[in-house]
């Protein structure tokens, strides 16, 4: 057996393994939270407003959502991964919001799984986000294999997800960093389809975003700490103690998905900016946006539903909708700028 089918068959076998820790062990971070708690809305008891005039679509790059929500980066790669895809690209068709999907890497080592990926056909009209690690640049990953992962999802962005915490923890982890933002930058200039830069939970800084929106980048997605906590997944798959005891000493490791919103909107007023990392309910989102977000991505709780089936995913878009619609009525607000607008949102001392 070559290299690259060796390399492919561990990229298979790590999408499997993320799905299954995922949904059946405690990965979520334990002491550090997303921060969104330090905030709450001012109550209005007299909105004057009709509940069915409230209005929560809105654009983001230059697409129309029903909803300010991501179904965010999770999977692909392995028959379950195309299961979870389908069932979410089919919902998201249905409430006209966004999805990404996990890492493509896979379909770029090993083809055959491609379509495990292709959600297209089941999402006509959702704006879709393809996937691979920023970290790839180095290690051989250039404008044909990103043309490849967009052409895959006929996605309408790439999201370039950064991720040196996990890479140290992952065991033989890709962990050459080294003149990415140079290689990012030129991606950028090339690429026919924006550019989102995303971690994955650890937090994206203010300084960060600055250096990354200056290299081309066309959005932000936070991906703050206070979720899942990949250091804590990867130290499940470990293979020798040490592997082990890094994803625990790290497992509340980085920024608070709050802090990165308010930091990176107080230096970039209009930059496309998505908030995720341990978002649960619509009233997170709604928080989130009322901090800056434009739109708010959740991983976890569409995992979860998606591994039950499709209904139980409609069922919890459906919650999510009703929970960022009762934050509107009972803040007296008839749509998301209203929202950002209002100085209803206090942030507790």
């Amino acid at each position: 057996m070559n290299a690259p089918t060796n390399i492919s068959a561990q990229t298979q076998n790590r999408k499997a393994d993320h799905i299954r820790i995922c949904l059946e062990e405690d990965v979520q971070c334990d002491r550090i939270t997303n921060g969104l708690e330090r905030y709450r809305f001012t109550h209005s008891c007299l909105p004057e407003l009709n509940h069915d005039d409230i209005d929560i679509s809105t654009t983001f790059l230059g697409k129309n959502l029903d909803a300010p929500l991501l179904i965010s980066s999770m999977t692909g790669g392995t028959e379950q991964a195309a299961m979870i895809n389908q069932r979410l690209a089919q919902v998201a068709q249905h409430y006209k919001i966004a999805m990404g999907v996990g890492s493509q890497r896979v379909a770029v080592e090993k083809p055959q799984v491609a379509d495990t990926f292709a959600v297209r056909k089941y999402a006509p009209d959702v704006l879709l986000f393809a996937n691979l690690g920023a970290v790839q640049l180095n290690y051989k990953y250039g404008l044909d294999e990103c043309l490849r992962v967009v052409d895959i999802l006929e996605a309408d962005a790439l999201i370039l997800h950064i991720n040196p915490l996990q890479e140290c923890i992952q065991p033989k982890g890709d962990t050459n960093f080294r003149g990415l933002l140079d290689k990012i930058s030129i991606l950028c200039s090339k690429l026919p389809v924006p550019v989102i830069a995303k971690e994955v939970g650890n937090g994206i800084s203010a300084a960060i975003a600055q250096k990354l929106l200056a290299a081309g980048v066309a959005a932000i997605d936070v991906a703050g700490a206070g979720g899942t906590s990949w250091a804590k997944v990867e130290s499940e798959r470990a293979e020798n103690p040490l592997q082990r005891r890094l994803g625990r000493t790290f497992a509340d490791w980085g920024l608070p998905t709050a802090e990165c919103i308010t930091t990176i909107r107080a230096i970039a007023p209009n930059v496309p900016l998505i908030a995720s990392g341990g978002l649960r309910h619509g009233l997170d989102v709604a928080t989130a946006i009322a901090l800056g977000a434009d739109i708010a991505g959740l991983a976890m709780p569409f995992l979860q539903a998606a591994a039950i089936s499709e209904t139980a995913v409609a069922e919890l878009a459906e919650v999510l909708i009703a929970e960022i619609t009762t934050v509107l009525f009972c803040t007296g607000n008839a749509t998301l700028y209203q929202l950002k607008h209002s100085g209803s949102l206090q942030r507790i001392e």
